[in-house]
């Protein structure tokens, strides 16, 4: 038994170098031990490759101006780790999670001497989440982001209320496959019988196979552009964007989001279309106010977020291609007319030549950095790579920045990108810099 909060999350942690284990035999088991308590848990389960957690908190921030308590199982966090298991947005407490950590960890041990071999560090978290939501706190709904994948993840063993799938793009390959095709199957391993899916995948050979899988499973499809779709969209000065969501259904005009990105106005519209499904075939009271209201005050950190005004420093998780190409398209709308200047960290695993040169072309400087992290890529490396005439190489991400500080004119703009834990560093430091 573990008696303090440090310990418990050591342990979680030092489950890391376990890797990646997909499958859900595991799961399956420690559900068997705990009782199912995934079955008592009204669901909502959102895949994709970008956009996950801005689903997720789009939908949640709905339904809590609704009333509803709503809980969400995120991944990963950027302020504190227990952010990753939540109740209305606020991460549930230290004392919550050395509770949960002590009724699992005999599970871990036990599994451990069993063929399937132990839990990974975050098959861990998700029985833990789903013991939280199942028995110690029950909610509304839950809102289950997947961690990788779809098929295989762990939080695959949740029977939904509705689906969700984002969007497809290049990431994880070495696990999820090298064609769209390939990882859209993945994906598409949320679809469960009966259960219908509303996705915002919008590549043709994507579609086809989330059209296939669903039809084997007599799922019915929500498309965006088809079943439901987004007119006027534009970028709002000093709010962030407006746009009208349209269905068969419904027309709601004006809706303002306080995110910025045409990306983050997909998002939205899977969050509405989501709702408009739970009111039509679950009955849940939720009015064109509380659409409104939810969908502005939703707040996702990390996501294009000023954390700074002078000078100007924005951070943003775009963690792959497709990330860095919707990141440029914002800056381009809400950011035009000032000089950038690129700070860049990520990943082995990432498509880094795709990424790094969409990220040149828009910055007077791009600086290569590193972080604490067993994957991340050495900044020597980066710099070696792509030895950009514009670039440079500083191995400390914190003097990174506080040299460009003190050399940023007032027209300036400091974008930090790359790996989302990458972000989370970096924003704390800013944080606790201020």
């Amino acid at each position: 038994m573990f008696t303090s909060y440090d310990q418990a999350l050591n342990w979680i942690h030092s489950r890391l170098r376990l890797g990646v284990k997909p499958g859900l035999k595991r799961m399956e088991w420690m559900m068997e031990r705990l009782q199912h308590p995934e079955r008592r848990i009204r669901a909502i389960h959102v895949a994709g490759t970008n956009g996950k957690g801005s689903t997720v908190s789009y939908i949640r921030s709905i339904l809590q101006e609704a009333g509803y308590e709503v809980g969400t199982f995120t991944s990963p966090y950027i302020e504190q780790f227990n952010e990753r298991i939540s109740i209305n947005g606020v991460p549930i407490s230290n004392e919550e999670m050395l509770d949960l950590v002590n009724q699992i960890k005999p599970l871990a041990d036990e599994l451990e001497q069993t063929d399937l071999g132990s839990p990974t560090e975050f098959e861990v978290i998700t029985a833990m989440s789903l013991l939280y939501f199942g028995y110690t706190h029950l909610t509304d709904f839950v809102i289950y982001e997947v961690g990788l994948g779809g098929r295989l993840d762990s939080t695959n063993i949740v029977h939904p209320m509705v689906s969700v799938i984002t969007t497809i793009g290049f990431d994880h390959m070495s696990i999820l496959g090298n064609t769209i095709e390939e990882i859209t199957f993945e994906k598409a391993g949320i679809i469960k019988s009966g259960i219908p899916v509303i996705t915002g995948v919008q590549q043709f050979e994507a579609l086809n196979v989330i059209e296939k899988v669903a039809k084997e499973k007599k799922a019915k499809v929500y498309l965006y552009n088809r079943d439901f779709l987004i007119e006027h969209d534009a970028p709002v000065p000093s709010i962030g964007e407006r746009f009208t969501f349209c269905s068969e259904r419904n027309r709601i005009e004006n809706l303002e989001i306080s995110m910025k990105g045409a990306h983050q106005v997909l998002n939205a519209s899977l969050a509405v279309k989501v709702i408009e499904y739970l009111q039509t075939y679950f009955s849940v009271q939720i009015d064109e106010g509380h659409i409104r209201k939810g969908l502005f005050k939703m707040f996702w950190l990390g996501r294009f977020e000023t954390v700074c005004e002078q000078p100007h420093i924005i951070i943003d998780g775009a963690h792959n291609p497709e990330g860095i190409q919707e990141l440029i398209k914002t800056v381009q709308s809400h950011v035009k007319d000032q000089e950038i200047t690129v700070m860049f960290s990520a990943l082995q695993d990432k498509k880094l030549d795709e990424m790094i040169q969409l990220l040149q072309s828009i910055g007077k400087k791009l600086i290569f950095t590193s972080f604490d992290f067993p994957r991340a890529v050495p900044a020597e490396k980066l710099f070696e790579s792509f030895p950009y005439h514009h670039a440079e190489m500083h191995i400390d991400y914190k003097q990174a920045i506080e040299q460009t500080i003190h050399s940023m004119e007032k027209n300036e703009v400091l974008l930090i990108t790359g790996s989302l834990y990458f972000i989370s560093e970096v924003r704390q430091y800013l944080k606790n810099r201020a």
